[in-house]
């Protein structure tokens, strides 16, 4: 009994002494973003305690103070107490230096000691957003978290950013989010180190400013005919006799209130106010300050071409738009005024009588010069209220303003341009910075604008390039990620296009260029991951899908599967007959051949268990497959797939319709014979088709299905029908056509075009394989 009280005894002993062993920090621990631009991790540990004080000596530094505190509380359900001078041995210091950069800090972490230095207000913030990032995870938890230590370890960091300007533009017009959301939004761009929220606040679809002295801005503006149950692009003309019920609009004392908000977390508002163009609200609202003076609605959707837009003939537009940007300037104490200045198309002003007198007495030449006086103009008159000008690159058709700003969207070329004219750039391209494009396959995504920007191409992105000298590079400011909201209803989908990918973009505008590491940041952001869930924030888990490439070899009957993913060194497992995937499924290690009906799923592994959503294909060999197909009317030249064995080849098309799988026809049916080569007996038929109705895409109405064996008279074994459902999502569907088996060599497959859209233009058909069997 004595043994046993003396084994156990020890046994206690050795498990004391296991879990009193101090926590040792290697790098890896450390998953800060962006990354800072030097860190110096020593031995020891800082723990939290409720001992533990912060010293703040001014407002701004009790408001952080007191902010951090609630972290403490609710994660570790403790206090710190929060005091004016040092009077305990474990505490956390702001101390001023002038000589650091503007948002520059040194943060200093000792057994003892934490302390925060810094010149201005932004480095005192930006410090403790890293110090927040040294604290485990569950610091962002919403409730108090058991077990868990609340230390960080002995580090010497200096830290400052790369670029002055470190964007997000949230749209909206197109649609409305209301004030908490924005503040959310301003919450995790300090979170990650930005600076500014461009907020978009008018577009053709909505004013959603107050303006006192023009009150039909938002009485009219404001509100737009409910038309979300249709695809953006889809969308009926409004009349302007039709009553809107779906917009909103911010009052000037919320928006006031959000600028205040802003300034507690360093982010500066920069508030968009369109001109000339993109302006149909505010027509809508007062028709005479357009060319034609026509009343219009505003518009519920998609607009194209764009050509209500201010007349720049009246000096009643200047006017209007001088009273509107003195009421704007009074909210936002921004350094600069976005004034769009995109995506005019000028046919009104060539005619307009007003227009054509203006250029005559300016000596305009054409309606690009115009657009460029109208520019100047307003330049002129933002730079007298000691505000500066910043627009879309199309601000530099026809001559560029003398002191603005270009956003270089339409990729870097406007923005080189401007540089080398001496002009200050905020790079914004839609290759990496549209956070409106998918981040994933389409068809695990939910409704984008189009292109693909997934988290790894958004981490590529460098503001400065090649082309550029020293000198010039000096006027590159920054750069900015843009959220158009055409297909954004919803809070939780707008957090699903900004996070992780703002992540990225921090790291891209924060840290120097020689530190970024994209194997290194995919090791780190599996902690903000961690993070975002505590925050409940809908992030996206794109980059964790397993994605094919799959090519066919129809001499051979064949097809190569290349499985991968976003993240270097993957650890992909896969099964082919369609079984669960676990620890023990075989772990891919390079492209594989496949000659049969296959069920293939595949995920992404960590600490052998799938993270992400699996990857399930199946990928079928029905006996078409390397059949010749014949075409009554060929498809249309630019949606040819893989060429004449597209129907035949097994590999399946996906929502993004620009991938090579599909063959469309424009207006017209699909009329197709597949040869079996011999009397087959067959007893379906699957056609694979696509709807996407904002770019014109319908499915059938109506497939039919005859057979052959002479390939001349032929019978008709069976049809489906489907009537036309308005659709604002982008979907695939299989038609399939049974019937009893038949035999036959020669198989004739017509599928109707709906020809005509509700609104009058063509349809597309889209097709991507004809399975029989």
């Amino acid at each position: 009994m004595k043994l046993i009280y003396k084994f156990l005894l020890l046994a206690l002993i050795i498990v004391i002494a296991s879990c009193s062993k101090p926590k040792v920090f290697v790098e890896s621990d450390i998953h800060i973003i962006p990354k800072p631009v030097e860190l110096q991790l020593q031995e020891g540990v800082f723990e939290f305690t409720k001992n533990t004080q912060i010293v703040a000596t001014n407002a701004f530094q009790e408001e952080l103070a007191k902010q951090f505190n609630l972290k403490i509380y609710t994660a570790a359900g403790f206090n710190l107490e929060v005091v004016k001078e040092v009077s305990n041995s474990s505490y956390i210091q702001f101390i001023t230096d002038s000589k650091l950069s503007k948002e520059g800090y040194t943060l200093s972490v000792t057994n003892t000691k934490i302390t925060i230095i810094a010149s201005e207000n932004a480095g005192f913030l930006y410090g403790l957003e890293t110090l927040r990032q040294l604290l485990p995870p569950a610091i962002e938890s919403q409730k108090v978290v058991e077990n868990q230590d609340w230390i960080i370890p002995v580090v010497e960091i200096k830290d400052q950013p790369r670029f002055q300007y470190r964007g997000l533009m949230i749209d909206v017009s197109r649609h409305f989010f209301k004030i908490e959301y924005l503040k959310s939004v301003i919450d995790r761009l300090a979170m990650h180190k930005m600076n500014v929220l461009h907020l978009h606040l008018i577009d053709d679809q909505g004013w959603r400013i107050e303006i006192k002295k023009y009150p039909k801005l938002t009485e009219v503006g404001a509100w737009r005919v409910d038309q979300e149950d249709k695809h953006w692009d889809d969308r009926y003309t409004t009349s302007p006799d039709e009553k809107g019920t779906y917009g909103g609009f911010y009052t000037q004392e919320e928006l006031k209130e959000l600028v205040a908000y802003a300034a507690t977390k360093s982010v500066e508002i920069i508030p968009e106010i369109e001109m000339p163009a993109h302006v149909s609200s505010a027509i809508a609202s007062y028709p005479e300050l357009s060319c034609l003076e026509k009343p219009i609605g505003v518009p519920s959707g998609g607009l194209w071409p764009i050509t209500d837009i201010y007349c720049a003939g009246k000096e009643g537009t200047f006017e209007f738009l001088e009273n509107v940007l003195l009421e704007v300037m009074e909210i936002f104490p921004s350094k600069y005024i976005h004034i769009g200045g995109d995506e005019a198309t000028k046919t009104n002003w060539k005619i307009c009588p007003h227009c054509k007198k203006r250029m005559q007495t300016e000596g305009l030449e054409n309606v690009e010069e115009l657009q460029s006086y109208f520019v100047k103009r307003m330049e002129k008159f933002i730079n007298s209220k000691g505000k500066k000008l910043i627009g879309w690159d199309e601000i530099l058709e026809g001559g560029l303003a003398p002191e603005a700003t270009v956003m270089s969207w339409r990729g870097v070329k406007g923005g080189v341009e401007a540089a080398k004219q001496g002009h200050d750039v905020v790079m914004t391209p839609g290759t990496h910075c549209y956070f409106d494009h998918y981040q994933g396959p389409q068809n695990e995504e939910p409704l984008a604008w189009g292109g693909y920007t997934p988290l790894s191409k958004v981490y590529e992105f460098d503001p400065i390039v090649e082309d550029l000298t020293e000198d010039e590079t000096k006027h590159i400011l920054g750069g900015q990620a843009n959220l158009w909201a055409e297909q954004i209803k919803t809070e939780d989908h707008s957090e699903y296009m900004i996070f992780p990918r703002l992540a990225a973009l921090s790291e891209a505008l924060w840290s120097p260029k020689e530190s970024r590491n994209w194997e290194d940041f995919s090791k780190r952001i599996s902690s903000m991951f961690k993070r975002y869930e505590f925050l409940d924030i809908n992030y996206a888990k794109s980059a964790y899908l397993v994605t094919s490439d799959t090519q066919i070899n129809l001499e051979e009957n064949t097809v190569e599967v290349l499985l991968k993913n976003e993240f270097p060194n993957s650890n992909i497992r896969y099964s082919i007959d369609g079984t669960e995937l676990n620890s023990t499924s075989k772990k891919y290690s390079g492209p594989f051949k496949i000659t049969e009906t296959t069920n293939l799923k595949a995920s992404l592994f960590e600490n052998d268990k799938p993270i992400g959503k699996e990857f399930n294909q199946i990928i079928k060999f029905h006996k078409a497959v390397g059949k010749k197909v014949s075409y009554k009317e060929i498809y249309n030249e630019r949606y040819q797939g893989a060429g004449i064995f597209t129907l035949v080849n097994t590999l399946r098309g996906t929502k993004n319709f620009h991938d090579g799988q599909w063959q469309a026809w424009l207006g017209k049916d699909m009329e197709v014979v597949i040869d079996l080569e011999k009397e087959t007996s067959i007893s379906n038929v699957i056609v694979g088709s696509m709807e996407n109705q904002g770019p014109g895409i319908y499915y059938p109405t109506k497939i039919e299905v005859f057979v052959s064996l002479n390939g001349e008279n032929y019978k008709q074994v069976g049809s489906v029908e489907r009537a036309y459902v308005k659709n604002a999502t982008s979907e695939l569907k299989e038609f399939k056509i049974e019937f009893s088996t038949e035999k036959a060599q020669f198989v004739k497959v017509i599928a109707t075009n709906l020809k005509k859209t509700p609104n009058g233009g063509d349809t597309w058909l889209f097709i991507d394989e004809i399975l029989i069997d």
